[in-house]
């Protein structure tokens, strides 16, 4: 990590000082809570960034032997700034938080600039087999929850640029699974900025979503269900992100949209109550390796002011912290140059599927949405209240859980 976010943090945290592996210790109220997830961020997302904005993403990133390591650099950043982007949509500010912020606005806005550009050494594979697919999509994502800080801080030509690059994905057929949203996303960006788009990617992903709902706010990944966190890595995010974009420009496809708030708020319920009085959860399906970002859905339904009633706000600030520093202070997550190490809890390489790569690991950082709520919000000013699973084998007499009917 550079001095200069060094110091950075050291005011943001002050007066902690910050621990040997960049990261303070968790304080035990809201503020020093985002304050330790604001740190956790910074840790994560600043190799990439500043890569990415010196056009040396390509040759940076760590190589694993055997993974697709030439999809690595757009997985990286892709992921990393769809995570971060609702907090860099906060902009700068006059405190170290938005200082914070503005470096990593102007690393973000030169790492996109040198990715879509043919002519920069730091351009990235949008073509080239079908995992770009994916990425491309986690880079409109990142678009739509940032359009003030990323796509507003591009230049014209950037712009037509990242327009280039998004359309270069349509020659990319997507599986019959949860890939149709990643189509269907790039489809969502272009209409949102360009006011044009292949309206049949974004149909058919919703078409074949509501036909493989299983109940109970769950979606088949496909027709079939699978024990994963694909509901929450990809379906509901970006499924509700469509639909939002299809109700903003008038689609009939938006009708659907109030259906998918109640299930995406049932799902959330769901992973919350998954979280461990010791701050864990189950370990289920394929991509463990992306950590805490099967919260990704509970972390998403916080930044929207949509989780349940079960809940209390600050329940779950602390549990996604809870989670948040039990695997990201693991012994060996990091490389002693900052990247991410393959594993869940510190470095596993056997977590890995043959997909997974360096950059696969940073949709991590999708569990961190919940920064794009500013300091004032009150998941961030609420008393300190323990989360479900904690009121329960504390004894607390809670109410049953029970499935949602429509």
């Amino acid at each position: 990590m550079s001095s200069r976010i060094k110091i950075l943090l050291g005011s943001l945290l002050s007066p902690v000082l910050l621990a040997a592996a960049d990261l303070p210790p968790v304080g035990g109220d809201g503020p020093a809570q985002r304050a330790y997830q604001v740190a956790v961020l910074a840790r994560i997302a600043e190799p990439v960034l500043v890569a990415g904005s010196e056009g040396r993403l390509r040759v940076r990133i760590p190589q694993i032997e055997g993974a697709r390591n030439q999809y690595a650099p757009l997985e990286a950043l892709g992921r990393t700034l769809a995570g971060i982007a609702p907090w860099l949509e906060l902009g700068p500010g006059d405190d170290a938080e938005g200082a914070l912020r503005a470096h990593h606005i102007g690393l973000a806005v030169k790492s996109i600039a040198h990715a879509v550009d043919p002519q920069s050494p730091g351009h990235l594979n949008f073509t080239e087999g079908g995992q770009p697919l994916v990425d491309t999509a986690f880079l409109a994502q990142a678009l739509l929850r940032a359009p003030r800080q990323l796509w507003g801080n591009l230049s014209d030509a950037e712009r037509a640029h990242v327009v280039a690059a998004l359309k270069a994905t349509r020659a990319i057929k997507p599986y019959e699974s949860n890939w149709l949203l990643f189509s269907a996303m790039v489809e969502a960006a272009l209409l949102e900025f360009t006011g044009e788009c292949e309206l049949a990617p974004i149909e058919r992903a919703v078409t074949r979503h509501l036909e493989w709902y299983k109940g109970d706010g769950t979606y088949g990944d496909g027709p079939e269900f699978h024990w994963d966190y694909y509901n929450s890595f990809v379906i509901h995010p970006m499924l509700w992100e469509v639909l939002e974009v299809a109700g903003r420009k008038n689609l009939p496809l938006g009708q659907h949209f109030a259906l998918e708030q109640k299930r995406a708020q049932r799902y959330a319920e769901v992973l919350e109550r998954m979280i461990s009085p010791e701050g864990t959860f189950p370990i289920i399906g394929r991509s463990s390796a992306y950590r805490f970002g099967a919260l990704h859905a509970l972390s998403m339904m916080a930044l929207r002011h949509h989780l349940p009633e079960t809940v209390t706000p600050a329940g779950v600030r602390a549990a996604l912290t809870a989670v948040i520093q039990r695997m990201i202070e693991a012994p060996g997550a990091f490389d002693d140059a900052g990247w991410l190490r393959i594993g869940v809890v510190g470095a596993q390489p056997k977590a890995a599927e043959v997909y997974v790569n360096t950059g696969s690991l940073y949709l991590c950082t999708f569990g961190l949405l919940q920064l794009g709520l500013p300091a004032e919000d009150p998941f961030w000013t609420e008393p300190n209240q323990s989360w479900t699973q904690q009121r329960l084998w504390a004894g607390e007499n809670l109410p049953a859980d029970h499935a949602i009917k429509e």
